[in-house]
């Protein structure tokens, strides 16, 4: 199994925080399980021009080989002006409608307030649907209040980010075993 965490933004660190403990929980829990981080801030992007995403070179076509490789994503975003950032929103761009079909993808959100608890639901939820994929219905939201230095300070996130973690990797091994006893009438 392979596991890509995306961390969506290419600005701040919170996000980028979160997704390190996120596939740390990972790794520790499952260590036969390929992972890798996506950081948006360390990739210079293309904005998709409607073309197939094989046809993209450099970075562009890297990432979005490896999220077409990918069993399980986890995509961490910031909410940026009550949305979502637009460098995540390119990349669903880049890849085409059913890029998620047989991927389980999970999601950590962090915010400078509760306010925007819902934009995972109303906003990245609808997208990942579209785009065909296994969604682990919850997420984890973090707060700004639950960083400090650059490390998340609040146990129950930590929690959270360890059944996370586990939903993730569990969600994608059963929708793997359904897939392997399918029969054919």
């Amino acid at each position: 199994m392979k596991l890509i965490g995306l961390s969506g933004s290419q600005v701040g660190s919170k996000t980028r925080t979160a997704m390190n403990e996120a596939v740390k929980k990972v790794n520790e829990k499952y260590p036969g399980i390929e992972t890798d981080i996506i950081d948006l801030a360390e990739y210079d992007m293309q904005f998709s021009d409607g073309r197939n995403y094989l046809d993209y070179e450099g970075d562009t076509g890297y990432v979005t080989k490896e999220l077409m490789e990918a069993d399980a994503i986890i995509i961490g975003m910031p909410i940026f002006q009550a949305s979502l950032p637009g460098a995540l929103k390119n990349v669903f761009d880049l890849l085409p409608v059913d890029a998620f079909r047989d991927k389980t993808v999970s999601m950590l959100i962090t915010a400078g307030s509760a306010k925007h608890y819902l934009v995972a639901d109303l906003q990245l939820k609808p997208i990942l649907s579209y785009m065909k994929a296994q969604i682990v219905q919850t997420y984890v939201f973090i707060e700004e209040k639950d960083f400090h230095q650059k490390e998340i300070i609040n146990t129950d996130v930590l929690d959270r980010l360890d059944r996370l973690a586990e939903d993730t990797v569990v969600l994608t091994q059963t929708f793997e075993q359904i897939r392997e006893n399918q029969y054919d009438f």
